[in-house]
């Protein structure tokens, strides 16, 4: 007998793979950090979405409901030909979708763009447009590659 780590066969493969290597192989794939990353971002938003349903379900419906009437919009019901319709369920979802969206772009999306904008205001520009055709031309170019017209390169311009 052989000591040998017992092989599997693909399909389609050259040759069959050790049992070690296909387990090493998964291993990684399942360790990968965008796969990690994706699978907390999955729970994390899960667990936020709850939260923001649960809030919309204990505070804006109830103030809605001071406007409206209705405090809780999911026993709405609308009846045709005998079968009935719960379309307040959708608008509970509605205006937990709303909340949400409101919420993820005033708190995550807004600062992440203000942030990234002040990130590259520190760095160096590595184009600027030429003075005669607007092109992009890198900043030390002396001709610019697109009307070969000359150009001084911002390096040597008086300040």
């Amino acid at each position: 007998m052989s000591d040998s780590a017992p092989s599997i066969c693909v399909p389609g493969g050259r040759g069959a793979l050790t049992s070690g290597a296909a387990l090493s192989g998964f291993k990684k794939f399942l360790l990968r950090g965008n796969l990690v990353e994706l699978a907390v971002a999955f729970v994390v938003g899960a667990a936020f979405a709850s939260l923001v349903k649960d809030f919309t379900t204990s505070f804006i419906t109830p103030l809605i409901a001071l406007l409206g009437g209705k405090p809780d919009y999911t026993r709405l019901t609308v009846e045709i030909s005998g079968t009935k319709f719960p379309y307040g369920v959708f608008v509970t979802s509605a205006i937990t979708f709303v909340i949400t969206a409101t919420i993820v772009y005033f708190l995550v999306v807004l600062p992440t763009q203000k942030l990234l904008e002040r990130l590259d205001r520190k760095q160096e520009a590595t184009e600027r447009e030429c003075p005669q055709c607007l092109g992009d031309v890198p900043v030390q170019a002396r001709r610019c590659r697109y009307c070969t017209s000359e150009i001084v390169p911002t390096t040597e311009m008086p300040r």
